[in-house]
């Protein structure tokens, strides 16, 4: 692989790892050769834009006995390969798009690995293994119909021969957003993600079944610009971004039936959601929400990379706020795990608190600060936000922790991910403690103990 042009080194030297990538494109060189470097400048969603090194080129692949190249690239990140890189198709003008369960209608790429994403585990040579091994099953590209009789789905042949370049996408997609569940919170949301400004319009619903309503009246009394409010699902459709806000508290005595009657609540709104925004990210606040991202995940049908719950975001970023307060340092900082009290873990970047002291009067700091509702809707302003403009940036959200740091069980909790507009991609797991990784297990015990009591 040829990495000796003057505007690759130039972005190379950009890379924090510079020397762990250069060692990854020359696996990926050994084993597929005709995927080439190419120096560009990645723009995202909110219009910012940084210079990257990318991989062009073809993957083979076979299909009811015949043999295709179907043209892809990959965008690395500086962070590569310690993140994922981003993954889209390069149909040319005689092709088309086939949307399903692994790309969505931009020829954006997304697969099991890269939510899973664990370098050294992970390679890129591992993720065009699994993208060839699944387009075998599916393939994501077809022929445009021509009008005689040819069969449209018929994959095509000639771009085995096909020159790589760059296909440039300048389809602009409308930001919507709609939040579920018309009480205090979901009031908070939508005024957090207004003043936010990234959004283009924003639908509030209220639903029949949540008891958490009475917000939505005022809002259509004063007619804030970009607000719609409905009662009806069906006002969702193409959303970008789905939260929800909603829950369905009943007056059963025991926990576990006061958290089925929110199950039951999501039976009968999620699946209807999904269908009519096919593409979302849903954001789950309602409570418990670990065990509701988790229902929602079941009864969505989706990738775990475009459900995520609120989560540990909003106690993660006040700690970073008091230790840059307190330590003067602009490093991030994460609490993961099981959002509870007693339950909060610290993982801290590339960077080891061994000032102790100061971590526990960060907490006590922590403790009490602010309205529940308008600090819970500025977070999940903030994970929104993220998401549309495709930032990259890390939260702590709940998402399927199955994997990570040798989690066996189908369980969701907060973890470092970075968010995107086709969803979350965790990070590599870290080394815990002996204290806080028996705290993590008793977490995912007690997780599955709850779940296997509810009729999801």
């Amino acid at each position: 692989m040829d990495l000796s042009p003057e505007a690759i080194q130039k972005i190379l030297s950009r890379y924090k790892f510079r020397d762990v990538a250069i060692e990854e494109l020359q696996k990926v060189h050994r084993i597929h050769p005709a995927m080439k470097p190419v120096a560009g400048t990645y723009t995202f969603s909110d219009g910012t834009q940084k210079d990257l090194l990318k991989l062009i080129g073809n993957i083979p692949v076979k299909y009811e006995g015949r043999s295709y190249n179907l043209p892809i690239l990959l965008w690395l990140m500086d962070s590569f390969p310690f993140t994922p890189p981003i993954c889209l198709l390069r149909p040319t003008t005689n092709m088309v798009i086939r949307e399903g369960k692994h790309v969505d209608a931009r020829g954006r790429i997304y697969l099991p690995s890269l939510h899973n994403w664990d370098h050294p585990k992970s390679s890129v040579v591992g993720l065009l293994a699994e993208m060839i091994s699944q387009f075998e099953e599916e393939p994501p590209l077809g022929t445009k119909s021509t009008g005689d009789n040819r069969d449209p789905n018929e994959l095509l042949a000639f771009v085995s021969n096909l020159k790589i370049n760059e296909v440039q996408h300048h389809d602009h997609l409308i930001n919507k957003v709609t939040v579920i569940g018309g009480g205090d919170l979901g009031m908070a949301s939508v005024m957090s993600i207004l003043a936010k400004g990234k959004v283009d319009r924003l639908v509030f619903i209220d639903v029949a079944e949540s008891s958490t309503k009475g917000g939505s009246m005022d809002l259509e009394i004063f007619n804030l610009p970009k607000v719609e409010v409905s009662k009806d699902l069906s006002a969702s459709a193409d959303s970008s971004v789905i939260v929800v806000t909603a829950n369905a508290w009943s007056n059963e005595q025991s926990y576990v039936s006061v958290v089925q009657t929110n199950v039951d609540m999501y039976r009968g709104i999620i699946p209807g959601l999904v269908r009519l925004s096919p593409n979302a990210v849903l954001l789950i606040a309602s409570q418990p929400v670990d065990i509701m991202t988790h229902v929602a995940w079941r009864q969505s049908g989706l990738p775990p990379s475009r459900v995520i719950g609120a989560g540990c975001n909003l106690d993660s970023e006040r700690l970073c706020h008091v230790l840059d307060i307190s330590l003067n340092t602009h490093k991030q900082a994460w609490i993961i795990g099981e959002l509870s009290d007693n339950k909060g873990k610290i993982e801290t970047g590339l960077m080891i608190l061994s000032a102790f002291p100061v971590l526990c009067r960060a907490f006590e700091m922590l403790k009490g600060r602010g309205q529940r509702s308008w600090s819970v809707g500025l977070s999940i302003a903030d994970i929104s936000h993220s998401i549309l403009v495709d930032q990259r940036k890390t939260h702590s959200v709940s998402t399927l922790a199955q994997g990570w740091g040798g989690i066996g069980a189908e369980v969701f909790l907060s973890l470092p991910c970075v968010l995107g507009v086709s969803g979350s991609t965790r990070l590599a797991g870290v080394s815990l403690g002996q204290e806080e990784d028996a705290k993590l297990r008793e977490s995912v015990t007690s997780l599955c103990a709850l779940l296997s009591q509810l009729k999801i």
